[in-house]
C-alpha cells in the first residue's frame, strides 16, 4: 500500500514540474513578445523622425527656391521696366525731331511747336512734382510697406541659432533684413552681432543722409520763367527727415522681432549711424541720431499700421529712445550702451532744473524728475552721468563715470526720494549691485536719512557714500544754486529745522 502511495506521488509531482515548465515557456514567449513589440515600436520611431526631418528639408528647399524665383521674377520685371522706358524716351525724341522739322515748313508749325513745348514742360512739371509727392508718401508708408514675411523665417532662424551658433544666426537673420524691399535711395543696410547670454540683438544700420528728403515741394511752369522749382520750407524738411529716420527705425525692430523667437531675443539695441564727411575738418565721420534698446513686449504693444501714430513720438514717449534733437544738422546723440556697460539701459536726459523754482520741494517730484536732478548734480560736480530705464534696471537709478585715472571708475547711484528712514538692507542691496557690475564706487541719495547700522556698514565696506537729504540739500545749493525744500513730516534725529527748510 505505501509504495502505491509512493507512485501517485511521482505522477503528481512529474505533473507539477510539467505544469512549471509550460509556465515558464509561457513567460518566456511573453517577455519575447514584448520585446518584439518595443523593437517595432522603436523602429517606427525612428522612422518617423526620419520622415519629419526630411520634410523640414524639404519645406527649406521649396522656400529657397520661391525666393530665388521671386528674385528672378523682381529681375526680369525691373528689366521690362527699364526697357520700356528706353523705347518711350527713345519714341519721344523722336516725336520732337519731327516737330523741330515740321516748325521749320511753316509759322504756323512752328506756333503749333511752341504750344506743345509748352504743354510739355507744364506735364514736365507736373511729373516731377507727382515724383516728389510719391517720394514723400513712399516715406509714410515705409511701415506699411514692411516686409510682413519676414516671420516666415523663424523656423529657420532658430535652428540656425541651434546648429551654426550665434554667427550663422546673424548671418541668416541680416540676409532677412536684406530682403525688405524699400524705395529708391534708401538701402536698409545693416549689421548685426548676437549675444545669446542676455538674449539681445544689436543691430546698427546706415541711415540715410539729408538729401533722401525732396527740397522741393513742387514744380511750377510758367511762359516767362520755365519749370521752376518751389522750395520746401526748412522746419517742414527737418521735420520729414527726422519722421524718416523714425519709421525706418520703427521697420527695422519690427521685421527683426518678426524674424526671431522670443526664446532667442528678447530685445534689441538699435544704433541707427549716417557716414558723412566732416565740412569743417573733411574727415569721415559717423554721427549716431539714434540709438534705443527696445524689449519685445514693449514694442508689441505699437499699432504700426495706425495711421495717426507718429513715430517719432513713438521712438521718445513709448520706447524711450534717444533720438538726435536736430537730426538734420547730424547733431549726434551718446549711445544707450556706453563705456562697454552693455548691461545698462539709459534714458533720455531731462532738463528738471530749468523746471524747477528755487524753493520746491524735493518730495513733490515724481521719481524719474529726482532720478534726472541727481544726474545734473553729478554732472556739476564733474562726473559724466546717466539714469537708466526704469525696466529691468537690477537696483541701478543712475551711473557716473569718472575719468581720473587714479580715483576714478564707475560709479553706481541709487536715488531715494523718501519721507521715511532708509533702511539697511537698501544699503546691502546697493553693495551687491556694485560686486555684479565691478563698480569703483557706490552713492546712496536720499531726502530722508539712514540709520547707525547703514552708516557703519558703509564703512566697513569702504566703497559706500552716503547722501541724506540735509547733505543733498548743501550739494544743490553749492553746485546748481538750488535752494530747495524737504517736507519730511518729523525731523530726524540729530538735525535742525534749517537743513529742511
Amino acid at each position: 500500500m505505501a509504495r502505491r502511495k509512493g507512485l501517485f506521488a511521482q505522477m503528481l509531482d512529474a505533473r507539477k514540474r510539467a505544469k512549471e515548465l509550460e509556465a515558464q515557456a509561457e513567460a518566456r514567449r511573453h517577455r519575447e513578445l514584448i520585446a518584439e513589440q518595443k523593437r517595432q515600436e522603436a523602429e517606427a520611431s525612428r522612422e518617423a523622425r526620419q520622415a519629419e526631418a526630411a520634410a523640414k528639408k524639404a519645406e527649406v528647399a521649396r522656400l529657397r527656391q520661391e525666393v530665388q524665383a521671386q528674385r528672378l521674377a523682381d529681375q526680369a520685371a525691373a528689366k521690362a521696366v527699364r526697357e520700356a522706358s528706353q523705347r518711350a524716351q527713345a519714341e519721344e525724341r523722336r516725336q520732337a525731331a519731327e516737330a523741330r522739322a515740321k516748325a521749320q515748313e511753316a509759322a504756323a508749325a512752328a506756333r503749333q511747336e511752341e504750344q506743345e513745348a509748352q504743354a510739355r514742360m507744364a506735364a514736365e512739371a507736373e511729373f516731377r512734382t507727382e515724383a516728389v509727392a510719391t517720394r514723400v508718401a513712399d516715406f509714410a508708408d515705409l511701415l506699411a510697406g514692411r516686409n510682413r514675411r519676414a516671420t516666415d523665417a523663424v523656423t529657420e532662424l532658430d535652428g540656425a541659432a541651434a546648429n551654426g551658433g550665434p554667427a550663422v544666426f546673424v548671418e541668416r537673420l541680416q540676409r532677412v533684413l536684406a530682403q525688405s524691399r524699400y524705395p529708391e535711395g534708401l538701402t536698409g543696410r545693416a549689421a548685426a552681432h548676437y549675444d545669446p547670454a542676455s538674449r539681445e540683438l544689436l543691430i546698427e544700420y546706415e541711415l540715410p543722409l539729408q538729401g533722401a528728403v525732396p527740397i522741393v515741394v513742387a514744380y511750377r511752369y510758367t511762359k516767362a520763367k520755365g519749370v521752376t522749382a518751389l522750395p520746401r520750407k526748412e522746419p517742414e524738411t527737418k521735420k520729414l527727415y527726422g519722421d524718416l529716420l523714425a519709421r525706418l527705425t520703427l521697420r527695422t525692430l519690427a521685421e527683426a522681432f518678426g524674424a526671431t523667437s522670443p526664446h532667442l531675443v528678447d530685445g534689441i539695441v538699435f544704433n541707427g549711424y549716417v557716414s558723412t564727411k566732416d565740412k569743417a575738418t573733411g574727415r569721415a565721420i559717423r554721427p549716431l541720431l539714434i540709438s534705443i534698446d527696445a524689449r519685445r513686449d514693449k514694442f508689441a504693444e505699437i499699432e504700426l499700421d495706425e495711421p495717426e501714430l507718429d513715430p517719432v513720438l513713438c521712438l521718445r514717449g513709448h520706447l524711450n529712445a534717444i533720438v538726435s534733437p536736430h537730426p538734420y544738422d547730424l547733431e549726434a546723440v551718446r549711445p544707450v550702451v556706453s563705456f562697454d556697460l552693455s548691461k545698462y539701459k539709459f534714458v533720455d536726459e531731462m532738463d528738471v532744473v530749468a523746471g524747477m523754482d528755487s524753493r520746491t520741494d524735493l518730495l513733490t517730484l515724481s521719481p524719474g524728475a529726482f532720478e534726472h536732478l541727481i544726474r545734473r548734480l553729478f554732472e556739476a560736480i564733474g562726473m559724466e552721468s546717466w539714469v537708466t530705464q526704469a525696466s529691468k534696471d537690477e537696483g541701478v537709478d543712475g551711473v557716473a563715470f569718472n575719468k581720473d585715472p587714479i580715483v576714478g571708475g564707475l560709479c553706481i547711484i541709487q536715488a531715494k526720494r523718501y519721507s521715511k528712514i532708509v533702511g539697511l538692507e537698501a544699503v546691502h542691496a546697493l553693495a551687491g549691485v556694485m560686486d555684479h557690475k565691478r563698480a569703483a564706487k557706490g552713492v546712496l541719495v536720499t531726502t530722508s536719512w539712514v540709520g547707525k547700522a547703514s552708516r557703519d556698514f558703509a564703512v566697513a565696506n569702504g566703497r559706500i557714500e552716503i547722501i541724506e537729504g540735509r547733505h543733498l540739500k548743501y550739494l544743490l545749493k553749492e553746485h546748481l544754486n538750488l535752494d530747495v525744500l524737504i517736507g519730511l513730516e518729523k525731523l530726524p534725529p540729530g538735525w535742525q529745522q534749517t537743513d529742511l527748510t
